[in-house]
């Protein structure tokens, strides 16, 4: 640890640097980013009756910290190049490697920086992220009108019982103690053409199958409209099957994530595409640590051969590059195509042994 970090003094000041220079862009960033989403999403706030300005900041509180996770990563290698630049033009690191540093130890003290910031940026995404996630969905679900006292868990169900097939607005509850709101039932020939709708605005357990309180039955053959008292329907559909429907990977935690894809795997459920979130829970906060070392090149070079502002803009296409292919690795693995873990740390291993790649055979 000594030879990474063989002066206190530097290290301090380059992780000094570092650090402002992430939380200056950050800001930056997420602040035209609110304007900007800001400007769609204000019509649809305001076009509630009674929501003003109050709704507008509560808005704001639940997507800022959204964003700050999103774009924390791309803050981090914007940063790096903003570090690096100047340190080059100035002739900083030219001093550095006069005094015996390597190109490793001068980026040490900023993949330390970096390392920290992950750390930060995974506890944010599971303590912060995953709640304002929950209740921002909540209240969009609603059209940003007043969310129920017992707040949705799911919203817009739809499960098969044979050819028929049961709809939900909202639901809450878990277990046996689930309760569907606003309850559509529809009863379909062989064929698939619905014969009968009911409409319910509660629908209960009833062990097995869902009663429906103050049901409307329309027979679509006679065009009969009829009330005919509390009702069970999709006897098939199980409160196990409900818990599992539309698990939203972005609204739990890395243990409630953890928990449900066990339910479904129990179910005999696909999980592959919750499994490569999962993992990328874990690997997205790490491409931070990456940001220095593919940033990097912009440190090195002389800065009067005229290439200093080229290697910038290799050092920023090698980060966002990074980001295309970490996304594009996510979307195969939800379909499939990749094994969840391939899906989630292919990117992050191959960026890293590109960047200590280009480090080592230029400047080591």
């Amino acid at each position: 640890m000594m030879d990474l970090f063989p002066s206190r003094t530097l290290t301090l000041y380059l992780s000094r640097l570092f650090i402002t220079r992430i939380l200056g862009v950050l800001v930056m960033l997420v602040l035209v980013l609110q304007v900007l989403d800001l400007l769609s999403e204000s019509g649809n706030i305001l076009a509630h009756p009674g929501n003003g300005q109050a709704q507008i900041w509560h808005y704001v509180t639940l997507r800022s910290p959204q964003l700050v996770a999103r774009f924390l990563p791309y803050s981090v290698l914007l940063a790096t190049l903003f570090t690096f630049f100047p340190l080059n033009q100035n002739s900083e690191v030219i001093a550095m490697r006069a005094a015996g540093l390597s190109a490793h130890q001068i980026l040490a003290p900023m993949l330390a920086t970096a390392l920290v910031v992950s750390g930060v940026s995974f506890a944010f995404n599971e303590l912060v992220v995953t709640r304002v996630t929950a209740d921002l969905k909540a209240w969009q679900n609603v059209q940003f009108g007043e969310i129920p006292e017992e707040p949705a868990e799911r919203t817009n169900l739809y499960l098969a019982d044979g050819n028929n097939i049961l709809g939900a607005d909202t639901m809450n509850g878990s277990g046996k103690a689930i309760r569907l709101h606003g309850v559509t039932w529809y009863e379909r020939d062989p064929q698939g053409l619905i014969t009968r709708r009911v409409i319910a605005p509660l629908a209960t357990y009833a062990a097995p199958g869902w009663r429906l309180e103050k049901p409307e039955s329309f027979d679509v053959a006679s065009a009969a409209l009829t009330r005919p008292g509390p009702m069970v329907v999709a006897k098939g559909i199980t409160p196990a099957q409900i818990d599992i429907t539309q698990a939203d990977a972005d609204r739990m935690n890395l243990f409630q994530l953890h928990r449900t894809i066990e339910a479904l795997r129990a179910g005999g459920r696909r999980t592959s595409d919750l499994e490569s979130k999962w993992w990328h829970k874990i690997s997205g906060p790490l491409s931070a640590l990456l940001m220095p070392l593919l940033g990097s090149v912009a440190a090195f070079g002389l800065a009067r051969s005229g290439q200093l502002f080229i290697r910038a803009i290799v050092g920023m296409a090698l980060g966002f590059t990074y980001f295309v292919v970490d996304n594009l690795s996510l979307a195969v693995g939800n379909f499939g195509g990749y094994p969840p873990l391939v899906a989630a740390w292919a990117p992050f291993v191959l960026f890293l042994l590109v960047g200590e790649t280009v480090l080592v055979r230029t400047e080591e």
